[in-house]
């Protein structure tokens, strides 16, 4: 039968939806190790969605010893506070020529290839930037600016997550805590980046731009718009879902850093990461890092003349073994994790909170809008999701670590 737009929507339904579902989570390394749930979504009275959850955070300190008649304890109780997490609206979209669509009337082979071949890559993509995200502590931020200058070669602290053709806005880091940052540029592409270490550069097309230091660049609209990943999630200070560290000091990760100076990666350093979340009731079960850290702890093993063959650990994951007194830890390599770094999560701790999985956008009926002035046809998917974490001192990072 030759295809047409109800034939291709059907294609998308039956097809696409479940190959996107799988993929992301089979392929994405931080979101694998991620539980997925969508229990506790609501809809506040103005439209938001939101993910709220009670805390505990302090003991009943109604205890105490007494000598012969003297007043007991005053009775106490536990205490409470409650984390509200706000959904983020994630979105990907793929455009159809009416050529294209035409195709599938003379040769649906032809029209299936071609819509094989862009929902194959929209998979693809939205993946990496989920586990992007997953990294990210919410501002959207690409790469940020390390030089001062009036340039279209922006010097950055890490290139790692620029993409050739991504479209671009670049931000005033001065502003992000305002409700409408200013953008110092909009909708440039990238056209050049490199990726030599310490030298770090994304090139962008239009006019030359005056950036400073700790400037922002981000995909044009996502300033502020993004889920609030680890870079949110693990530190030991600030607000974080809701909850403020300094009124509720149990809400604090275990950060270790050195003033920006790196230092040699050791067991030692590690294994402290670890006790210290023990001392705070938590526990570590996988260590996020990128390839130049794992070469440095493979270099440290080796040294050692340790064994330093990957071990499986359950699910068939292979990973290199941290060992503690509660048994071995997968040492786990996410090229998307941010260089000189290692995150200690303890994963039933973190939670994917959405609403659904990807899904398309139908409500009027058809997966392919027509666009408005042009012989094209647009399908858009949608996810309504967010990261948060119900216990966040069990989770630890360590910065400013020499790579190998």
């Amino acid at each position: 039968m030759p295809a047409t737009l109800t034939t291709a929507s059907t294609i998308l339904k039956e097809v696409y939806e479940p190959k996107i579902q799988d993929q992301l989570q089979n392929e994405a390394i931080a979101l694998k190790r991620i539980e997925k749930s969508g229990e506790g979504v609501e809809t506040d009275a103005v439209g938001g969605k939101y993910v709220t959850f009670p805390i505990h955070v302090r003991r009943n300190q109604g205890i105490g010893a007494r000598n012969e008649l003297e007043a007991l304890p005053t009775p106490g109780q536990q205490g409470y506070t409650s984390a509200r997490i706000g959904l983020k609206y994630l979105y990907g979209a793929v455009r159809l020529t009416g050529q294209a669509m035409k195709l599938g009337q003379t040769k649906p082979q032809a029209f299936a290839s071609i819509l094989d071949e862009e929902m194959t890559g929209l998979k693809d993509d939205l993946k990496k930037d989920q586990n992007r995200q997953v990294y990210g502590d919410g501002s959207g931020a690409i790469a940020t600016v390390r030089t001062a200058a009036t340039v279209n070669v922006v010097a950055v602290a890490w290139s790692g997550w620029a993409q050739l053709g991504m479209q671009v806005d670049i931000i005033d880091g001065t502003t992000l805590a305002n409700p409408s940052p200013t953008v110092k540029a909009s909708n440039r592409q990238v056209t050049a980046i490199s990726a030599v270490a310490g030298a770090n550069t994304v090139t962008i097309d239009g006019a030359a731009v005056a950036v400073a230091v700790g400037d922002i660049i981000v995909r044009t609209g996502n300033v502020n718009r993004e889920w609030a990943g680890l870079a949110a999630i693990i530190k030991d200070s600030g607000t974080f879902q809701n909850i403020d560290s300094a009124v509720e000091p149990l809400w604090k990760s275990v950060v270790d850093s050195n003033a920006g100076v790196n230092r040699p990666i050791s067991e030692g350093l590690l294994l402290l990461q670890h006790d210290l979340v023990r001392t705070n009731g938590g526990m570590v079960t996988v260590m996020l890092t990128n390839l130049g850290v794992r070469r440095a702890y493979f270099n440290l093993l080796s040294q050692q003349r340790r064994f330093t063959n990957t071990t499986e650990f359950e699910g068939g994951f292979k990973a290199l073994a941290f060992t503690t007194d509660q048994g071995d830890v997968p040492f786990v390599v996410d090229p998307d994790c941010p260089p000189n770094r290692v995150y200690g999560l303890n994963e039933k701790a973190i939670t994917l909170y959405r609403e659904a999985d990807w899904a398309f956008m139908d409500e009027d009926g058809s997966r392919w809008a027509r666009v408005a002035g042009y012989d094209a046809y647009d399908a858009t998917m949608f996810q309504y999701s967010n990261l948060g974490t119900k216990r966040r001192n069990t989770h630890f990072i360590v910065s400013d670590l020499t790579e190998g």
